[in-house]
């Protein structure tokens, strides 16, 4: 079943919609959930809750990129319920993902007082867009999938610490571009 179906079933409140979704979905979603929260259960929980929130939200929503749509809620999900669970010292690589950005992405504190979200978004689209396509690949994976920067050295056939080096590259230049930009980091 394609896409624009799939949106018909929730737009008809049909609860196979659910089923389509999970069906055409469901693996995408729980590689997101996982690579976040690192536990089954819990991101088990994240891709149902996912699926509620787009039951909740079509219509009158009606998302361009379903794929898109749908990991953008997993993930948002999966990164509320990491740092709820934080404080117990369950999810230790997603600490450590998140604090290698914040020396070059702003705190959303930050952004909303210095430029609106969409335009950061912009600038981060921009950046991306200037970035060969394998780093373009590797900076996605590593910061909007979650992926452990040891299984994208292997990956790639490079040692842990030549990624990791690699990824403090990315970010450097991330965040002068920001800086050049005018972003208050």
């Amino acid at each position: 079943m394609d896409d624009k179906q799939i949106i018909e079933l929730y737009f008809e409140r049909n609860e196979q919609a659910i089923k389509e979704t999970e069906k055409k979905y469901g693996r995408f979603c729980h590689y997101i959930a996982m690579n976040v929260l690192g536990i089954q259960e819990d991101a088990e929980e994240c891709v149902n809750d996912a699926y509620y929130s787009a039951w909740k939200q079509i219509p009158p929503t009606v998302p361009e990129i379903f794929k898109v749509y749908l990991g953008r809620i997993t993930r948002n999900l999966s990164i509320s319920r990491f740092r709820a669970m934080r404080a117990k010292k369950r999810y230790s690589s997603m600490e450590i993902m998140l604090s290698e950005l914040s020396d070059c992405v702003p705190s959303p504190s930050n952004v909303e007082q210095t430029m609106e979200v969409i335009q950061l978004s912009k600038y981060i689209i921009q950046w991306l867009d200037s970035l060969p396509e394998e780093d373009r690949v590797l900076f996605i994976r590593r910061y909007w999938f979650g992926d452990e920067v040891q299984e994208l050295a292997k990956k790639y056939g490079i040692s842990a610490a030549k990624m990791a080096q690699r990824m403090l590259r990315l970010r450097k230049s991330l965040k002068a571009t920001l800086e050049k930009k005018g972003v208050a980091l």
